[in-house]
């Protein structure tokens, strides 16, 4: 539970807060607000006075229908970002990229961390992350982000999600990446209903058996919005809600946007349940 991020340590043998810092001009909630890298930098330094464990850095939008782009844009996104939060932060720094080309690059500007929602599927990528040594979460998708919300469809969203888990931590292992640097996300909102994100919390304990740390993102999402009627910017509450269950239930990285609030319900969540456990 205690992860080498490219020599910054990461201790998940509690649950904590990741910071997300989109330098993108159209993720869905806070696009162009930290384009500029001295505003990217500000950002980041407050989330980690909160009390961010962990910064992570995406310069592609994975919303629903995003456009992709290309890898020089990506790289002219985050690169210089990394390289400067590398210089002033003392939390590890996350990459949130499906490129092999931006892993590399950005471990070498200073990331600890390969934060990949296509669960390292793209060509070179297991190669990439099994030679760069840091730590990879891999996130369940199904589909594209271009395609994921058009027609999603399970069986059994839980069960189909653990076999995608298991099938992916052999082919990292195959690949000379041990189970003890993989984390794993069950990738909310990405190629999932509301029924599906709903049965996936209510059940995140199931992926516990896998014994790796889970990293849940609910921060602002859709989901949210269809269960409240809020809008983006309006759904703090509810993604409060939403941390304190996947907490409950095994989540032991909780990636969010709005990080104080996070971090303060997580303690009071903390406090009472190692109250139960004394």
């Amino acid at each position: 539970m205690i992860f080498d991020c490219n020599g910054r340590q990461l201790d998940l043998r509690r649950p904590r807060v990741m910071g997300i810092l989109n330098v993108t001009p159209d993720s869905f909630s806070d696009g162009g607000r930290f384009l500029r890298r001295e505003d990217a930098v500000r950002q980041a330094l407050a989330m980690e006075a909160a009390g961010a464990a962990l910064v992570d850095v995406g310069g592609e939008s994975t919303r629903p229908g995003a456009p992709e782009v290309g890898l020089d844009e990506e790289l002219a996104r985050v690169i210089p970002v990394i390289e400067a939060l590398q210089e002033v932060l003392e939390v590890p720094i996350s990459v949130d990229t499906s490129k092999p080309e931006v892993m590399r690059e950005a471990v070498a500007a200073g990331a600890g961390m390969i934060n990949d929602v296509n669960a390292l599927r793209a060509e070179g990528a297991i190669e990439a992350a099994a030679e760069l040594g840091v730590p990879v979460c891999l996130m369940h998708m199904q589909g594209t982000p271009r395609t994921m919300q058009r027609s999603p469809a399970y069986d059994d969203v839980v069960a189909e999600v653990k076999a995608f888990f298991e099938a992916r931590m052999a082919a990292c292992e195959a690949a000379g990446i041990p189970r003890e640097r993989l984390l794993l996300d069950p990738g909310f909102g990405f190629g999932k209903t509301l029924e599906h994100n709903l049965a996936l919390l209510r059940h995140l304990d199931a992926f516990t058996a896998l014994d790796r740390p889970l990293l849940v993102g609910i921060s602002r999402k859709s989901m949210l919005g269809a269960i409240t009627g809020r809008e983006t910017d309006e759904r703090l509450a509810a993604g409060l809600a939403a941390a304190v269950l996947a907490v409950e239930r095994g989540a032991r990285l909780v990636r969010v946007h709005d990080v104080a609030a996070t971090v303060d319900a997580l303690k009071v969540t903390m406090a009472v349940m190692e109250g139960e456990e004394t």
